[in-house]
């Protein structure tokens, strides 16, 4: 007999369990852990890797649950999940924030925190004070930040440090002033000559993986099949050894029309807002709670409660 049952009965024992969900809860998924070697067997046997952003516990959960092999809590949080206008305003704190509930949420796959602009920009002692930050406090297992050749060099001192990196060519959000916007990267010879020179250069430093972000599928294809580690796209073509997208895209979660590249599986917006909507159709309308969703009391509490109460509206008489 369930709790609805009982509480149309006057109470049980049923009744003390309360309706919040319980999130939380340990992890009994099955299921192999995705490791940065086991990636460069997923390129080695052209097996696609699959990667999403995720930001909190719960989207994390879901993400691995549905076998994704990578985690990346990205930069871009600072407008999915904190309004700004772009990727330059988050802090390292925010990002750690975030970082630390994905990772009570994520069992298998690799999990990946951006480096945000300002903590490996200036000064390489404290990129790799920061990178470690994310590794000690934050549990992540790889960190990514921006840029090519320029670089090389501190990805290396990251790496001997014993943190495995991840690289970001193409269209760098984190450069978008530079840039002049958000633009794809390597529509001339010029262009492509740059993007190979980096592409390689990452790959000589060891980098676990690279993002190309913004580049055309037929450059995209060139520096796949010139590298040795494995190459994640986005808006890169179908060529790379594997596709990322911000999971808040993936969900028309955003207010802003798509890029090109983004395609929606899903219409979380519409199924929140009609939730929602009737949520609040059911309040009004005195429609929710109903006496099923409610708690009783016990049967005997409840006469005892009935006699005091008669004996007051006769006192009152």
């Amino acid at each position: 007999m369930h709790a609805q049952a009982l509480s149309a009965k006057g109470g049980g024992a049923l009744e003390d369990i309360m309706s919040i969900t319980p999130i939380g809860g340990a992890f009994d998924r099955p299921g192999r852990k995705v490791t940065t070697a086991s990636l460069r067997d997923q390129k080695l046997h052209h097996q696609k890797i699959t990667c999403l952003t995720a930001y909190d516990y719960a989207s994390a959960r879901l993400v691995d649950e549905a076998g994704i092999d990578m985690v990346l809590v990205g930069d871009s949080l600072a407008q999915t999940m904190l309004g700004y206008e772009n990727t330059l305003s988050v802090t390292m704190d925010e990002m750690l924030h975030h970082v630390k509930a994905v990772r009570r949420g994520v069992k298998n796959a690799l999990l990946i925190a951006d480096m945000p602009y300002g903590s490996y920009q200036v000064d390489a002692k404290d990129a790799i004070l920061n990178a470690a930050r994310f590794v000690k406090e934050g549990g992540a297992e790889v960190v990514k930040l921006e840029g090519g050749e320029r670089r090389a060099d501190l990805i290396r001192r990251i790496i001997d440090a014993e943190i495995p990196v991840a690289g970001h060519i193409g269209l760098t959000p984190q450069s978008v002033n530079v840039m002049g916007g958000y633009k794809v990267q390597g529509k001339n010879l010029g262009a492509i000559e740059q993007l190979m020179r980096d592409a390689v250069a990452l790959d000589r430093a060891g980098v676990a993986f690279m993002v190309l972000e913004g580049i055309p599928r037929e450059v995209a294809a060139m520096i796949t099949n010139e590298v040795s580690t494995p190459t994640i796209g986005i808006g890169a073509g179908p060529e790379c050894d594997g596709q990322v997208l911000v999971f808040h895209d993936l969900l028309n979660l955003t207010f802003h029309t798509p890029a090109k590249f983004v395609r929606r599986y899903g219409d979380a917006a519409a199924l929140i807002t009609e939730s929602v909507q009737a949520f609040r159709a059911d309040v009004k309308s005195q429609q929710y709670p109903s006496d099923e969703e409610s708690y009783h009391l016990p049967m005997d509490t409840k006469a005892a409660l009935d006699s005091v109460l008669a004996r007051k509206r006769a006192m009152g008489r």
